[in-house]
């Protein structure tokens, strides 16, 4: 029998809201006790440092299929394991698209082996396009967790209303995107920041309009939904609104949205070109007290990472999106914790 001591380690456990510094030791790869550790065994001696169970990001894009150029399933799990996630979610929006459950398989498959544990997410509409719905039951029984259109808005009411049916039917959970297309087309930035960066800007309302849009759905067929990346004061205050009146919903942020603004713009270019995109000082302090009163369910990262061409291109046309995989539980300390907003247990 093989022993590892982790000696004078502070654990963190939300799942029991633990939070002592003791001894824990493994046996034969399995946690084997936590207290006051046996005599004998190898021991690392972590002097305080943090010792918690590993991490789950239900929102990372990983880029395949298809964007090898970007990003790898193994790549990407790499920078899961190092930045603390042993298990991800990798959004659809590849390609090809993720709509089918041959190609869940393929990730599954090609999972295998790999730092990270890939959870699969699969496309709600056919090659994402928002028209023709996937078929929910397969996708599920081959190993999807979630579907989602991430990356894309389901822009027709009649679709969206038909999907969220669907969900329910199956017991499966939709992920959404919230962003209005007639609102954002052509959209770069924030919109209150556009005209001094010289682009066209995406305005708050092109989130909270879907958003208000799909509550209401999610309310009237009576099916949980969850939506991605809150970015706004007002998308925020929907939610909460929601959740008070018994609607089924959960929601994530990602920590770019509560520890930078819209400023980041100028001193980053591209780097700080996401969608949804970086908003302003209230939202940003919206979001805080989302994530301090339970509002906001879920920290993701959002992790959609480019290559180095890419993001070189003008702000006007390097694609959407920043790596977060490695970075977000540090920021997220450093901000929620250091700052107050959240104890250990609940980060």
């Amino acid at each position: 029998m093989s022993r590892l001591i982790f000696k004078d380690a502070r654990i963190i456990d939300p799942s029991s809201g633990t939070d002592e510094v003791a001894d824990l030791w493994v046996e034969d790869g399995l946690i084997a006790g936590v207290g006051e550790a046996p005599p004998s065994g190898q021991v690392v001696d972590l002097e305080g440092r943090i010792l918690t169970p590993g991490l789950v990001d239900m929102h990372v894009h990983l880029r395949e299929p298809g964007g090898s150029h970007k990003e790898t399933l193994r790549t990407g799990t790499e920078a899961a394991s190092a930045g603390g996630f042993t298990a991800v979610a990798h959004m659809p929006n590849t390609s090809p698209v993720v709509d089918t459950p041959r190609w869940v398989r393929w990730v599954l498959d090609r999972s295998k082996g790999l730092p990270a544990r890939i959870y699969p997410i699969a496309a709600v509409t056919e090659g994402q396009k928002g028209r023709e719905l996937t078929d929910f039951s397969a996708l599920r029984s081959a190993g999807a967790v979630a579907l989602s259109d991430d990356g894309r808005p389901i822009a027709c009411e009649e679709v969206m209303r038909r999907a969220l049916a669907r969900a329910k039917e199956a017991g499966v959970l939709l992920i959404l995107h919230e962003e209005d297309p007639e609102l954002s087309a052509g959209g770069v930035v924030d919109s209150r920041v556009a005209g001094a960066l010289g682009v066209r800007g995406i305005p708050p309302e092109a989130e909270e309009n879907m958003l208000a849009r799909d509550l209401s759905l999610a309310e009237e067929v009576g099916v949980r939904i969850h939506i991605a990346h809150v970015s706004t004061a007002g998308s925020v205050r929907l939610i909460r609104e929601a959740k008070s009146r018994g609607v089924p919903v959960t929601c994530e942020t990602a920590p770019h949205y509560f520890s930078l603004t819209y400023e980041a713009l100028f001193r980053h270019g591209t780097n700080a070109k996401m969608n949804p995109p970086l908003r302003s000082e209230e939202d940003r302090l919206e979001v805080l007290r989302g994530l301090a009163d339970g509002t906001i369910d879920v920290i993701a990262s959002d992790h959609a990472p480019h290559s180095p061409q890419e993001k070189a291109l003008p702000l006007s046309e390097a694609p959407f999106g920043v790596v977060g995989l490695e970075t977000t539980l540090g920021v997220s300390w450093t901000v929620l914790v250091e700052g107050g907003v959240l104890p250990p247990s609940e980060l």
